[in-house]
């Protein structure tokens, strides 16, 4: 008892603070010593069941992937299927083009029994694609194909030759079927080629388990793709029985191989016939576990230190001037901060409220300093989105000058110098970010008989704007993008390469409203929004940024009920409303 009562005297000549954080350890340290005795095993069983169950899931996200891509190859083929048995030889360049643009194709052959001295081998166009049988003679590919009552196959590297491998991929989709050329019927081979590096690379990224190993087997036993052959060859397992497997197992199984305990997990790859297998082994799975553990307990003594630094802090947070502080910066929230009376006691707490009382008057002077720079903020904002807009039709015109020039049409060269020089001196010979709106309209009546010159004078352009509003300002720049956007997006997209550009003009009470109307292919309606949001949209995306920069310059400069608005009828045309208040 004399012990205890001892114990308790120098327990209430502690400090609060010290108090404070002793009894905040017992509260955290209880709990956590309770529980990690009762469940230590329990949490260790959880961890290692979630990281299996992590790499099926894992499993299972990499299979679509791999889907996808082999249902690209697939489809690929497709594509050369109809043509060839509809007499479309001519149009299968044009295909295989855009089969090599979508990266997963590396190549497509047609290997055809045809002569060697066939037209259809030495045309200029067809004969990078089509080849004589002979070149695939020799091939394990053919031979298992020939062979066999099979009429297709998706073959893994040792299955091609070194010619091919070298020259296309290592790995192929390979068809027998007839081709119609000239109302002839051949047989032929149609190989569509693609690398196995974009396998394993899908099977890399979604591996998430150090010592396990994810591999593809078709049904002849061979390997596809594999993240580590080492490995692959260790923990390989058949076709035959990963069917059956499949069969009795639901995709996982445990088993043994070497003495080693495997987690093993199998899916089916769609349309080729291929398994993906997941090899989990116990050994590197135990290690992580423990790991996982470990790391466990380290954030909980990092919880321990933390809450015992808390506390600590909290402890000497219980004083009356802080107290004072906290309210005296509370008062800060509503309206301009106001410092407090100087301490005269010089400890921490007095040096904190020294720092609030400067710093509440630095942030008062940077409140009038914000005032001050908010409007130059907006000025620069509206200069950077100006320099953004620049035209881009500078080197198609250069470009026409100079075949002009190999034609030897010197009135024409003369012409185009004198419209650019004059295109060009409009734009920059002003000091200001404006011009008038009878400038602007030259400007952009410049730029149209440039591009008239350009495309034989297909771009007929009207202007109907009142004579009140020529001599009202608008900011530089701010018609050509959208006359650009008109013609090289709406009419030149057209099949006659030909239209209209009408310009027309009204006042609305203070404000201005000008019309830019095209009879152009005109716009779906899902990618208007994105015309004024500063997205890119596919082949648009530079004219796009031109024309937004206008819709965001005209917001700064005016405010946000002025910009642009975009209305479009698909094979009817476009218009493009801008209204800004009238200025002189």
């Amino acid at each position: 008892m004399g012990f205890l009562k001892k114990l308790k005297q120098e327990y209430d000549n502690f400090k609060i603070q010290t108090k404070f954080a002793i009894c905040i350890l017992i509260a955290i340290l209880t709990p956590f010593m309770v529980l990690g005795m009762m469940f230590a095993g329990r949490i260790y069983d959880m961890v290692a069941s979630d990281t299996i169950r992590n790499e099926q899931e894992a499993s299972l996200r990499i299979v679509p992937t791999v889907e996808a891509v082999m249902k690209q190859v697939y489809d690929s083929y497709g594509i050369l299927a109809e043509l060839l048995g509809n007499d479309g030889v001519s149009e299968v360049p044009e295909a295989v083009a855009q089969m090599l643009d979508r990266g997963m194709v590396e190549a497509v052959k047609i290997y055809v029994d045809m002569p060697v001295d066939s037209l259809l081998f030495s045309h200029e166009v067809s004969q990078g694609i089509f080849a004589p049988l002979s070149l695939a003679k020799g091939t394990y590919w053919y031979g298992i194909l020939q062979g066999s009552r099979e009429k297709y196959l998706y073959c893994p590297p040792f299955y091609l030759g070194n010619r091919e491998m070298n020259l296309y991929g290592d790995c192929a989709y390979i068809v027998s079927r007839e081709l119609v050329y000239q109302e002839q019927v051949y047989p032929c081979y149609v190989a569509v080629y693609y690398d196995s590096a974009t396998l394993e690379e899908i099977m890399q990224k979604g591996a998430s388990f150090p010592g396990g190993v994810s591999y593809i087997i078709n049904e002849r036993d061979a390997v596809i793709a594999s993240t580590d052959d080492y490995l692959t060859g260790m923990y390989y397992i058949n076709y035959e029985d990963i069917s059956s497997y499949l069969m009795s197992s639901n995709n996982f199984i445990e088993r043994n191989i070497l003495g080693e305990k495997l987690y093993v997990s199998f899916n089916a790859i769609a349309q080729t016939g291929w398994f993906m297998v997941t090899v989990t082994p116990s050994g590197p799975l135990l290690q992580h576990t423990a790991r996982v553990l470990l790391g466990f307990v380290l954030i909980c003594i990092c919880c321990i230190v933390i809450a015992f630094l808390l506390a600590m802090w909290q402890a000497r947070s219980i004083t009356t001037r802080i107290s004072l502080l906290v309210q005296q910066m509370a008062e800060g929230r509503k309206g301009t901060p106001v410092s407090m009376p100087s301490p005269t006691v010089r400890d921490e707490v007095g040096e904190l409220i020294e720092t609030y009382n400067y710093m509440t008057g630095r942030i008062n002077e940077l409140l009038e300093k914000q005032k001050e720079t908010a409007e130059e903020l907006r000025i620069a904002e509206f200069n950077s989105l100006q320099a953004q807009i620049n035209p881009h039709f500078l080197y198609n015109t250069m470009d026409m000058i100079h075949w002009m020039a190999l034609k030897g049409q010197t009135e024409e060269i003369s012409s185009a110098v004198q419209r650019l020089a004059r295109f060009y001196k409009l734009t920059l010979s002003h000091k200001s970010n404006f011009m008038s709106i009878e400038e602007e309209l030259e400007h952009v009546s410049t730029y149209v008989d440039l591009q008239n010159m350009r495309f034989k004078n297909a771009i007929d352009f009207v202007i109907d704007i009142p004579d009140e509003l020529l001599n009202s300002n608008i900011p530089k720049l701010t018609l050509q993008p959208i006359v650009e956007n008109a013609i090289l997006h709406g009419i030149l997209e057209k099949d006659m390469k030909s239209g209209v550009i009408v310009i027309t003009g009204w006042r609305e009470d203070d404000d201005m409203i000008l019309l830019v109307s095209d009879d152009g292919v005109g716009i779906p309606k899902e990618k208007l929004p994105g015309i004024l949001s500063g997205q890119r949209t596919g082949s648009t995306g530079g004219t796009n940024i031109a024309v937004y920069n206008i819709h965001k310059r005209l917001k700064l400069l005016y405010g946000e009920s002025y910009g642009l608005q975009y209305t479009s009828t698909l094979g009817q045309g476009t218009d493009v409303r801008i209204k800004i208040p009238v200025s002189m």
